[in-house]
């Protein structure tokens, strides 16, 4: 089983904290959305199995590719609790140098931490891996986060989760894993 995990688009939200909260998506929608449904694999006769945060910006981009997928909490971005919406100058030194300094562990206030937020992700896929039980099947899309998708490839392949943002993810791009003997593959990065 080969899972695609699709970044959202690009978004219009300089300089502003979000995660949970629902921003607008940047007036390039269209053509990433164009450029994502070529580097997909065709659908096949059945349809995808696709998954979508509940995020209106990982909806959009899942309804261009299919009209069939679930919606998953675990698939969110990270919540940032009191900070969800707010610029980030605006936001207390005594509370974000804390948790710049270790965010896996500490959480904004009302929040939650990035260690959380892979484990709610991990457990997702988990299930996946557990439903396909070594079948190919079909390709599977999961339309969800940077974070999200970082998070991931940090438990796929045993990375630090401290170690997270060092690998970038782009907007509207393909990232491919497989489960082959009980252990992750990482296939491509930012397809």
């Amino acid at each position: 089983m080969t899972i695609h995990l699709i970044r959202h688009t690009a978004v219009q939200a300089p300089g502003i904290c979000y995660g949970h909260h629902d921003v607008p998506l940047a007036d390039t929608f269209a053509a990433e959305a164009t450029a994502l449904l070529a580097k997909l694999p065709p659908a096949p006769a059945g349809g995808y199995r696709a998954f979508s945060s509940p995020a209106a910006r990982c909806r959009a981009l899942a309804d261009v590719v299919t009209s069939d997928y679930a919606l998953d909490e675990r698939l969110r971005e990270m919540h940032f609790g009191a900070w969800e919406n707010r610029p980030w100058t605006d936001l207390p030194r005594a509370e974000t140098e804390p948790w710049m300094a270790d965010y896996v562990a500490l959480a904004p206030p009302a929040g939650e931490t990035f260690g959380a937020l892979q484990r709610r992700a991990a457990a997702f896929l988990a299930e996946l891996a557990a439903v396909a039980d070594g079948a190919p099947g079909a390709p599977v899309l999961v339309f969800t986060h940077g974070g999200t998708i970082r998070a991931l490839l940090c438990h796929c392949l045993e990375i630090p989760l401290r170690n997270a943002f060092q690998l970038r993810i782009d907007y509207a791009s393909v990232t491919k894993i497989e489960q082959q003997h009980g252990k992750w593959n990482v296939l491509t990065m930012n397809g």
